[in-house]
């Protein structure tokens, strides 16, 4: 399976909804690029990462003004200049406000975050800029969604999406008119949002850009009982919710859990030595999914997640068993939850 990514001959491409823009259906999320979120960032190791995406025909790039304390933005802001294709860039606003409460989401605080933004990137314009998962109350805040038009009047912003942690957030916040895409968490082991989200969707012409598309790794397969992870990966210290949504972290599963089911996978598809190719194959026979926004902390996997593109899709009976597996290990822990 080394050799799959040498085969690869172009990238494709889908429409992100409203947006009307043409993007790979594998992109780049950059939580993890050049560094952790708010830890010491590496301009260096973050080009890398940004050039071997592009060059491998990826032309859609997710961050947000959290990661790296904006050094992110500052670096993929840095990035475009430098290269004559088009790319299209998503940023996110309003995790910065401590506390993270729904009276603090104000439309001038959320003005000064796009424009913080803008500044980061040198950019006069934001292709899209996303609600970086609010609380819940939000989405029933009208003030909030109209800040938007008005940016978008101002020529500030080409589009507004919201990133979301639960179902409910999605379907109530693609009742704004305005709102042309929503980020969302699904995968193997995150599978509700294929039921009615997925229809509303559709029938809505939404842009659904899939985060966490590898479950924070599990769906790799080269996890076990015994691997271990830094005191600043989420993976460490985030298991139970303690800094933000437990969702966010391994999808929510209990890790034993997840190890469990993962076995399953892998003998279902031996032979796969790495089952992300297969996890992304997954995601990406659902009309409904514009991208999946993978993340990297280095060159080398900014593009072995692009192997998905030549594997073939999963057989009928193929995707029963993932189901099945779905259904006996994951489903009863997390399926109401988000």
């Amino acid at each position: 399976m080394n050799n799959q990514l040498n085969k690869i001959t172009e990238m494709n491409y889908r429409k992100l909804g409203k947006t009307g823009f043409e993007i790979s259906e594998i992109s780049l999320g950059t939580w993890q690029v050049g560094g952790k979120w708010g830890d010491d960032f590496s301009h260096d190791n973050a080009e890398k990462i940004l050039h071997a995406a592009v060059d491998a025909g990826i032309n859609f790039i997710d961050t947000a003004d959290v990661y790296g304390a904006g050094e992110s933005e500052k670096a993929v802001g840095k990035f475009i200049k430098n290269r004559s294709e088009r790319i299209y860039v998503a940023t996110k606003c309003g995790r910065q406000l401590n506390p993270h409460t729904s009276e603090a989401y104000q439309p001038a605080v959320l003005r000064k975050f796009v424009e913080d933004s803008l500044q980061n990137m040198g950019l006069e314009t934001l292709d899209l800029i996303q609600l970086h998962c609010p609380p819940t109350e939000v989405y029933y805040r009208p003030e909030i969604f109209e800040l938007f038009d008005r940016l978008k009047d101002e020529g500030k912003i080409l589009n507004l999406g919201i990133s979301v942690e639960k179902v409910e957030e999605a379907l109530k916040g693609i009742e704004f008119e305005n709102v042309t895409t929503v980020q969302i968490i699904f995968n193997m082991f995150r599978q509700r949002p294929a039921e009615l989200f997925f229809e509303q969707a559709l029938k809505k012409n939404i842009g659904v850009i899939v985060r966490v598309p590898l479950a924070s790794g599990l769906l790799t397969g080269k996890f076990s009982k015994n691997s271990t992870f830094t005191e600043g990966d989420h993976r460490f210290f985030n298991r139970h919710g303690e800094k933000f949504d437990k969702g966010e972290t391994f999808s929510g599963i209990d890790y034993e859990t997840g190890l469990a089911a993962v076995e399953e996978l892998k003998a279902l598809f031996p032979q796969y030595s790495n089952l992300a190719p297969i996890a992304l194959r997954w995601i990406l026979e659902f009309a409904a999914v514009s991208t999946i926004i993978p993340g990297a902390s280095n060159p080398e996997q900014a593009t072995a997640n692009l192997a998905a593109l030549n594997t073939p899709d999963l057989t009928e009976s193929q995707q029963e068993a993932v189901n099945r597996i779905y259904e006996k290990y994951i489903k009863p822990q997390v399926h109401h939850l988000w």
